[in-house]
C-alpha cells in the first residue's frame, strides 16, 4: 500500500505564499489547479462529443445525459482504456475546479497514463426534470440520491448493461476490467465505488473525492462489508478533508455515521486491513472538489501506474510525447 501524505499533496497545489487574510477561514483557498489541469500549448486536445441521451431500464422513466471524451491519440485499431466520471457535468466543466479533460490531455500526451476514452455521465432524471449543472447537481430534482447513495446494483446496471453497450457501438475500448476505472465526487464517489464493488469483473479502479460513505442511504456500512466480504480485485484512491461535513450540530450533538471525514478514514482503514490496493490523501478541504480537483492528476497517475512501457533505449516512439493519431 502507498499513502500520499496530506502535507505532500498540499505542497503540490499550494501557492508559494500564505493565503490572503480574507481567505484564512476558508481551507479550500489553500488549493489551486496546477499546470496538469490547465490547457497547455502544443498538447493535442481530445474531442468531447455529445450530449447523448441514454434511456434507462434500471430506473424506468428516467434517462441519463452523457458526453464522450475521445483523446487525440485514439485509433479504433487499438482498444483504449476507459474512465467513467459520475456527475459528468462537473468533471468536464471548463471553468470548474476539476477539468478532467485537461488532465487527460496532458497526462496522455506525456505517456503518464494510457490512451483512454472517458465518459462524463450525469445522474438520471425524468424528461420533465432539469439537467444537472455546476450550480445544481440534482440532489433535489433528479434521481441522483437514489442512484448514487443506494447500496444495490441498479446504478451498476446503468453503467455496465446500458452505457457500455451504447459506447461499444461507436468506440473500441478494452474488455479488460484492469483497464477500466470509474470515479466521482461526494455521492458520485460512493456510486463509483458501488459500481466496482458490484461488478469487479467490469471495473477495478476507483477514484473517490469527498466520498459520501455516510448514512444517507446506508453508505457507512461499507467498512464492515469490506471486512466481512471476500477481497475483491479493486484499486482505490480516496481523498477527503478534515473540514468536510463533520456531523456536528449547533447544539454540539454528533452523529458519527454522518461524519464524512471519519467514515472515509474508516473505509481506508478497512480496505488496508483487508489487503486492498488502496491509497488516500487527507487534506484541509471542505465538502467539494477543491483539493480533489487539484490532485486529480496524481490520482490518475496512481490508479493507472502500471500501464505497459518500453524500456528499450532505442525506442524513440516511447521516448517522445504521445502525439495525435494520424488524420484519416
Amino acid at each position: 500500500m502507498r499513502v500520499l501524505a496530506a502535507a505532500t499533496s498540499l505542497a503540490l497545489v499550494m501557492l508559494g505564499s500564505a493565503p490572503h487574510a480574507q481567505d484564512a477561514l476558508n481551507p479550500d483557498a489553500l488549493y489551486r489547479l496546477g499546470p496538469d489541469s490547465l490547457e497547455q500549448e502544443g498538447v493535442p486536445k481530445g474531442d468531447i462529443r455529445g450530449p447523448f441521451t441514454l434511456p434507462s431500464a434500471a430506473y424506468p422513466g428516467t434517462q441519463h445525459t452523457y458526453w464522450v471524451y475521445v483523446p487525440a491519440q485514439y485509433t479504433p485499431a487499438e482498444p483504449a482504456g476507459l474512465m467513467v466520471f459520475n456527475d459528468g457535468q462537473a468533471f468536464k466543466n471548463p471553468t470548474g475546479n476539476i477539468r478532467a479533460h485537461n488532465v487527460l490531455d496532458n497526462l496522455i500526451y506525456r505517456r503518464e497514463i494510457p490512451v483512454m476514452i472517458a465518459v462524463f455521465i450525469n445522474p438520471g432524471r425524468r424528461p420533465d426534470q432539469p439537467e444537472p449543472t455546476p450550480q445544481n447537481w440534482g440532489d433535489r430534482d433528479t434521481n441522483r440520491p437514489a442512484e448514487y447513495n443506494s447500496l444495490d446494483d441498479r446504478y451498476a446496471r446503468v453503467i455496465v448493461d446500458e452505457l457500455l453497450p451504447a459506447l461499444a457501438k461507436d468506440y473500441t475500448f478494452s474488455p479488460d476490467p484492469e483497464r477500466r476505472g470509474i470515479g466521482g465526487a461526494s455521492s458520485g464517489a460512493i456510486a463509483a465505488f458501488t459500481v466496482a464493488w458490484e461488478r469487479p469483473n467490469q471495473f477495478r479502479r476507483v477514484l473517490s473525492i469527498v466520498g459520501s460513505f455516510v448514512n444517507l442511504r446506508g453508505g457507512h456500512a461499507y467498512p464492515d462489508l469490506v471486512l466481512q466480504s471476500e477481497k475483491k480485485p479493486l484499486r482505490v484512491f480516496l481523498q477527503d478533508g478534515r473540514n468536510d461535513n463533520r456531523a456536528l450540530s449547533n447544539a454540539g450533538e454528533y452523529d458519527q455515521n454522518r461524519d464524512w471525514f471519519y467514515q472515509n478514514v474508516r473505509l481506508a482503514d478497512a480496505l488496508t486491513k483487508k489487503g486492498y490496493d488502496v491509497t488516500y490523501a487527507w487534506g484541509m478541504n471542505r465538502h467539494g472538489q477543491a483539493m480533489g480537483g487539484a490532485i486529480l492528476p496524481e490520482m490518475m497517475r496512481w490508479l493507472w501506474r502500471d500501464h505497459p512501457v518500453s524500456t528499450d533505449p532505442r525506442n524513440t516512439v516511447e521516448r517522445s510525447p504521445n502525439g495525435a493519431a494520424p488524420a484519416k
